[in-house]
């Protein structure tokens, strides 16, 4: 195992831990810093085995000239909130294949992974014990669909409409952040063509 983000300094930004067990993320490979000491191989182990890897979908489709953003509701709770599809990201597999087959599995969906939209930090209670959380957030194009079934609700939303209903401040940055990424990548796709 080796650890990508000791030694780091720009990579989340200053004040963050950066040994955060991402090391199965694909981006990552090769990143410099990727020769600790065997003490931070040590804390890493530990710091791997209690983190939790959560990826988080944010799809977008073109739809009459106009883009339109997915949000779902989780639970089919009178209360239950509008938000990014996110899931857990398993062991053996990439935080972006996850966001792929959380897609392909709940949403009936055929995405592509387009680029990073963001990540952020924070901390569940499982079984009374404080479990650090990871969340990278990916933004997708949708290629094809069919029914949607994983989700109690769903919703294409224009952008305005979209960062309304998502409470989560967290969230309301990250599909801002996506929407940058989006344009970004759509300017380079245009200079590719010229």
């Amino acid at each position: 195992m080796s650890s990508i983000l000791t030694g780091c300094t720009d990579w989340w930004g200053a004040g963050v831990d950066k040994q955060a067990g991402l090391e199965n993320h694909a981006s990552l490979k090769g990143h410099e810093g990727s020769n600790p000491s065997p003490a931070a191989k040590e804390n890493m182990n530990i710091i791997d085995k209690k983190m939790v890897l959560v990826s988080g979908a944010i799809v977008f489709k073109e739809s009459r000239g106009r883009k339109r953003w997915f949000l779902a509701k989780q639970s089919d709770e009178e209360d239950a909130e509008w938000e990014i599809p996110k899931i857990l990201v398993r062991k053996t597999e990439s935080s972006a294949r996850a966001a792929i087959r959380l897609m392909a599995e709940q949403g009936s969906m055929d995405a592509k992974v387009l680029e990073e939209a963001g990540r952020a930090g924070g901390s569940t209670t499982v079984n009374g014990k404080v479990v650090p959380q990871r969340y990278l957030y990916y933004l997708m194009v949708l290629k094809g669909a069919g029914e949607v079934l994983g989700f109690e609700d769903h919703g294409w939303f224009e952008y305005a409409n979209a960062v309304r209903k998502l409470r989560s401040k967290r969230e309301r940055l990250m599909i801002k952040q996506a929407r940058q990424e989006l344009r970004k990548w759509e300017k380079s796709e245009k200079n590719k063509e010229e």
